[in-house]
């Protein structure tokens, strides 16, 4: 049950935060895409510290805009600042929408985005809390 409702805290706060979409670029891919984060949906995870982020991928040679699920493809990861490493917590495409990991704070952590932990861990000390 705690799962649940934890998935379901979850989606709504990113349902609530992809309204309010303020992305910041932080790094260019390949063949003209670009990588940006959604600075209105930053915050701190209570149970690991851990500074959770939506990034999204554009393309604005041809009018693709990052976007929050149902409008962009990108991903929800949480970042340990310290460590620069990242736990995935979820994937969204306009096809499919936003599918979370209820496990996500006991996966394994990988290597985070150096551009991604330079551009958003500087957000860590004013995130808000959730």
């Amino acid at each position: 049950m705690r799962r649940v409702l934890a998935l379901a805290a979850a989606v709504t706060l990113i349902a609530g935060a992809a309204q309010a979409e303020t992305w910041v670029k932080y790094a260019d891919g390949d063949n003209g895409t670009q990588w940006s984060f959604d600075k209105d949906y930053v915050y701190k995870d209570q149970a690991t510290g851990r500074l959770v982020v939506m990034k999204a991928i554009s393309k604005p040679s041809v009018n693709i805009a990052p976007g929050g699920p149902d409008k962009g493809v990108g991903f929800v990861e949480a970042l340990d600042c310290k460590h620069s490493d990242t736990l995935k917590m979820g994937a969204y495409k306009p096809s499919t929408g936003l599918a979370m990991d209820d496990a996500w704070r006991k996966g394994k952590p990988i290597a985070s985005d150096k551009d991604l932990v330079k551009a958003a861990c500087p957000l860590l000390a004013s995130a808000p809390v959730k």
